[in-house]
């Protein structure tokens, strides 16, 4: 097979690429340098999220997307190409087939956005696949059973709560809450009660180190370095896990509510299927701490995390690729 298949989770936070006999090959963050002068890309990825701000007033680090959505069409589609050559290489005799995941709830005007942004970033057919679907057969979930399986996808922008059962999404609920919200929510939260300045790198670092969704055992510390408002002057203070619950609980609930919904709207016989196998977490958020207990104790299903929450969409992807003839009929249309 000459023609090269890539699965990609274009998401809010990271691009992962996956590639057919190779499994994973990219995980990079969806980040682009411009260069405001002559609109020239300066950096993607890695390189381009080291100088998040820390650039001069000629170059301007963006996310182009936003909510699991294209916020910005040219650069997302510049991003894509840059991504796509960098897996496939520059000169290649056959352009590759890509799947692309999009969040659940996205119009068909987005649907239509992310199908000729791949096209024109360089791939022959583009395939459109929702982000619960393809977390779903990524975490091994046999879908193409008639029973109910549940899975919850948490991203950086996007949390994506479905049942599937026979290859497609009975019942779905998109919210655009996730993993960079709860980040906003840290550095909201430290600003108002210690009136420190802190940047999105830094409360990620926060919701990793010692964020949990429900009280730990025993409370942990971080060390955490900012600006203070008042004297306008670099401060250090110790933030403890219990100001990173209190931070997120807004964002949590949310995601709760989600979940609950989808299991509110699921029909009988699937919901006797979900309680009997639990749901499946996955995606970078399903990685904080005690999540998975939040949710079993706020819906009364057991809950598990995948075996690589984080690669699980972009697998997912690709190997809906491998079984296109069967999920065709369940995919997003791009036709005009």
């Amino acid at each position: 097979m000459l023609v090269r298949r890539i699965g990609i989770d274009l998401g809010t936070a990271n691009v992962l690429v996956w590639v057919k006999g190779k499994g994973i090959v990219l995980n990079e963050p969806s980040v682009v340098a411009v260069s405001l002068s002559d609109n020239r890309l300066v950096a993607v990825g890695n390189d381009a999220r080291a100088m998040l701000g820390r650039t001069p007033g000629s170059i301007a680090v963006t996310r182009p997307m936003r909510d699991g959505v294209i916020a910005d069409y040219v650069i997302t589609e510049a991003m894509l190409r840059y991504f796509i050559t960098k897996v496939t290489g520059r000169f290649r005799l056959f352009k590759p087939e890509v799947m692309v995941c999009i969040p659940a709830g996205v119009t068909s005007v987005e649907q239509r956005a992310v199908h000729d942004a791949t096209i024109q970033a360089g791939a022959k057919i583009a395939y459109l696949i929702e982000e619960p679907l393809a977390a779903a057969i990524g975490a091994k979930v046999p879908i193409h059973l008639p029973s109910g399986n549940m899975v919850v996808d948490i991203g950086g922008g996007t949390t994506e709560a479905a049942v599937v059962s026979l290859n497609g999404v009975v019942v779905s609920s998109s919210v655009r809450v996730a993993g960079n919200r709860m980040d906003e929510a840290i550095a909201g939260y430290i600003k108002k009660k210690y009136n420190l300045m802190i940047g999105d790198g830094t409360a990620e670092a926060i919701k990793i180190q010692i964020g949990s969704a429900l009280p730990l055992d025993q409370e942990v510390t971080m060390e955490v370095r900012g600006r203070d408002q008042v004297a306008g002057l670099p401060k250090t203070i110790t933030v403890r896990s219990s100001d990173v619950r209190d931070a997120m609980a807004e964002p949590l609930a949310a995601i709760v509510q989600a979940v609950r919904g989808v299991l509110e709207q699921t029909p009988p016989e699937l919901a006797s299927d979900v309680i009997d196998k639990g749901m499946v977490l996955t995606g970078g958020g399903a990685l904080l701490r005690n999540l998975d207990r939040l949710l079993v104790q706020e819906t009364g299903v057991p809950c598990f995390i995948a075996e690589d929450p984080m690669s699980c969409v972009a697998i997912g992807a690709g190997m809906a690729l491998e079984r296109i003839d069967v999920l065709r009929r369940n995919l997003p249309s791009t036709e005009n």
